[in-house]
């Protein structure tokens, strides 16, 4: 299986665990950030890289894929990505390279597809 396949398998998996749990804070979170990304001031693309910006900062590698897939998915350039890249860095220090590798090797499975 694929790493993005075994990615978002396991991400629609314990998703669908958790909601079916039926707890409307967490159903009002999942859709809280949903609603979040839609188009508003900022369009989508640029609240994804947002997303992925403070992702990387925060060291979080499923939330680094999810928003990569999603930049993916709106058609956001590699170029834009490494420019991403660049500030995560700058702002978050050393600690967000080894998050910077798997974000790039994530980036190239995507690209492939």
């Amino acid at each position: 299986m694929s790493l993005i396949a075994e990615f978002n398998d396991y991400r629609k998996k314990m998703h669908d665990r958790i909601l079916v749990q039926d707890n409307i804070v967490l159903k009002r979170f999942f859709s809280l950030d949903n609603q979040a990304y839609q188009d508003g001031a900022l369009t989508e693309k640029t609240k994804e890289l947002l997303g992925l910006v403070a992702s990387m900062v925060l060291r979080c590698d499923d939330c680094i894929k999810y928003h990569l897939g999603t930049c993916h998915e709106l058609g956001v350039t590699t170029a834009e990505v490494y420019e991403v890249f660049s500030i995560a860095n700058l702002v978050g220090g050393s600690i967000c390279i080894p998050h910077t590798r798997r974000a790039a090797e994530y980036w190239a499975e995507l690209m492939k597809q």
